[in-house]
């Protein structure tokens, strides 16, 4: 009986080891969950909202080695990111990416200038109307964005501190990109 003890706990404490590694693994390179923490991206997300963030897609960081995975695709114009605040470097961000490195951008009657054209596509960005402000959004200024850096809005952008603010996400900020709002249930969906 003794034996069958022993056996056991060893299972249930291998099982259970491997279950945090694969929990662990899961988390820092494929996919990993964040809460909507304030209003600046409504209506796209509602204060708490839960949602899953694609850590591998832009190339997953590799803990202790200051390197990523391999990238599956580059950010792009109209992408929901997750990064790490310039501003506040112990803060993770939700924000639209609206412009890339060697890009031109410019706040205008509420539109997004890319490169002197107004921004049509995604819709996402066309549909919302975005206000002047801070040091790296007055109106009338052209923002060149420095190599591998990116200038992302809050879509409610009357109530978002953003890159108007404070300026540029540097590429090694970047986690992942959000795949989907999983909570609250009435509020599930894939994000584009």
């Amino acid at each position: 009986m003794k034996e069958h003890t022993k056996l056991a706990i060893k299972e249930w404490t291998e099982s259970i080891i491997i279950a945090v590694i694969l929990a662990l693994f899961i988390r820092t390179f494929v996919v990993q969950a964040f809460k909507i923490p304030s209003g600046s991206m409504i209506p796209t997300f509602q204060v708490g909202d839960r949602i899953f963030v694609n850590k591998f897609i832009y190339g997953a960081k590799i803990p202790l080695l200051n390197a990523n995975l391999p990238a599956l695709r580059q950010p792009k114009r109209g992408d929901i990111v997750v990064f790490i605040s310039p501003d506040a470097p112990k803060k993770d961000f939700v924000k639209r990416l609206i412009a890339v490195g060697g890009e031109k951008v410019e706040i205008k009657d509420g539109k997004i200038l890319v490169n002197g054209k107004i921004v049509e596509e995604p819709s996402s960005i066309r549909s919302v109307y975005y206000y002047n402000g801070g040091d790296y959004g007055k109106e009338g200024q052209i923002i060149d964005v420095p190599k591998d850096s990116y200038f992302v809005l809050g879509d409610n952008s009357a109530s978002s501190r953003d890159s108007r603010f404070w300026g540029f996400v540097p590429k090694k900020n970047l986690l992942g990109k959000v795949i989907v709002i999983y909570w609250p249930i009435h509020r599930m969906k894939t994000i584009n």
